[in-house]
Order: structure tokens, then sequence, then C-alpha cells
């Protein structure tokens, strides 16, 4: 009766223990594509670096815990996280509605607004239309800005990685008015631009920026307006897995104080020379 007892306690007390409590998490692995900096990208050593590479290990102080990063290629990363070969997310991903249907989002931690970029020898290069676009609150000037973003692509041939927010913009608003060509990688969408092979890029303006302080990248410039919000998502959030619910308390809650001391912005600030914490 005694033991009966106190193995029903012991099964009730496990049973309320709380959701955030309930997983083993002093190990984690977290997946990056390391090919995208100057988010999370890899030095000529081979190692991984970049702000996101800095606030995994930020994050993982403040959880306690000790975390491997493994790098995988951009296009199956959602499918390698489903499968168990890491945990979380952290590789510049947008939060949008397409991806949250199959992953769950931490909050977001960063935002940076898309924009095309093409060749200064490009007829296309004097297209220097100023102003921002948010896609979910479009009015008259917003609405002009993409017509003529439309109208001046008409044609072309555009480049962006593929399975990505920017892929989803031309599909969606530019559609069949283009030609679109789908990279694994930024870098190779870049040396595409580049060498000749499409007209014009879009990407975030920070990878571009990146590539713009390189020798091959010295004469590529921005056209159009700064993009945001719609297919763009709403900002970069880390992608778990729709059952570790605990795991998205720890990482949220770790996100929340790296914001409050000032540590978050500094990871953005050294690598993108200007703060896009959220």
């Amino acid at each position: 009766m005694i033991t009966r007892f106190f193995l029903t306690l012991i099964t009730a007390l496990f049973l309320v223990i709380p959701a955030s409590f309930a997983g083993d998490w002093s190990k984690i692995k977290i997946g990056t594509e390391g090919a995208y900096p100057p988010w999370n990208g890899t030095n000529a050593a081979g190692e991984l670096e970049g702000a996101e590479i800095d606030l995994i290990a930020d994050l993982c102080a403040r959880m306690n815990a000790e975390c491997e990063i493994v790098a995988q290629d951009w296009d199956g990363i959602i499918p390698a996280l489903q499968n168990g070969k890491y945990d979380a997310i952290i590789a510049g991903m947008s939060i949008t509605e397409e991806r949250m249907k199959v992953i769950n989002f931490s909050q977001g931690y960063a935002n940076e607004p898309a924009s095309f970029s093409v060749m200064k020898s490009s007829s296309l290069a004097g297209l220097q239309a100023s102003g921002k676009v948010n896609m979910d609150s479009l009015d008259s000037a917003s609405t002009a800005l993409i017509d003529a973003l439309k109208s001046s692509l008409s044609g072309k041939v555009v480049g962006v990685q593929g399975s990505t927010t920017h892929e989803n913009f031309v599909k969606q608003v530019l559609g069949d008015s283009v030609t679109m060509k789908s990279y694994d990688t930024q870098l190779n969408l870049e040396l595409d631009l580049i060498a000749g092979r499409i007209d014009a890029l879009l990407s975030d303006k920070g990878s571009m920026e990146e590539f713009m302080g390189t020798d091959k990248g010295k004469d590529v410039v921005f056209i159009g307006p700064n993009l945001g919000g719609g297919p763009f998502g709403a900002g970069v959030g880390a992608g778990l897995r729709k059952a570790d619910t605990d795991l998205l308390k720890m990482i949220n809650k770790a996100i929340d104080e790296a914001r409050a001391d000032g540590t978050l912005a500094k990871h953005f600030t050294k690598w993108f020379g200007k703060d896009i914490s959220m």
C-alpha cells in the first residue's frame, strides 16, 4: 500500500511538471547555412563566423547549454530539422506564415529590408528610387514604386536564392514579367550577377552590402525601394519543431535577456555595421 502510494505520488508529480522543463536541453544542436554572410558564413580557415554564430554562442551560454553547430545546405534546412539532424535553425530565416505551417519560430531577433541589385554599367542602374515599401500596407505611393520597379525589370533575368522570401516576392509580384533564376547559395547568385548571367538580383541588403565591400562586388549598386512585409515575413527568428515548446521558451527568454542588456544589438552592429536587431 505504502509503495503504491509513493509510486502514485511520484507519477502525479511528473504529470504536473511544466512543459518548459519537460525536455533535457543541456545539449542542443543548431543548424545554420554557413554560406550567408554576414548572418552566417565560413571563413578561409573553414570556420563558421557571423552575427548569428556569435548569437548562438550567446544564447547557449544564457541557457546553460552545450551547443553544437551543424552546417546545412539551405534548400534542405527545414526537412533536416524535422528529421532530427538538429534542434533549432538560426540561419537568417524569415518568419513567414508559410513556414509557420510546418515549424515554430522564436520571437524575431533581427530584420533587414530586401532590395534589388544590379551592376553599375547596367541600364537599370539609373532606377535609384528611394523610399520604403511595406507589402502589408500598400498605399498609392508604394504601389507606384512597385509598378515602376516591375516595368523597369520587365523582360529581364532576375536571380534569387531558392526557397527564400525573395523567391516568393518575384513569383508573387513580378510573375512572368521576368525570367527568374534560382540559386543554391547567395555567393553563386552574386557571382552570376557580376558575370552578366542575370540582369538583377533580389536579396536582403545586409548580405549584398557585405559583397559590395569586396573587390568582386565593388561595381554592384542597389536599385528601387527597400522592401519588407508581406512575402518577406516579420523579421528573422529561430526555427524549431512544433513539439519542442520547452526549447522555444528557453530561446525566447535568452533573446529577451540579450536584447535587454544590449548584447543583441552589439552582435549585429559588429557584423552589419548597423543595428538591425529587433
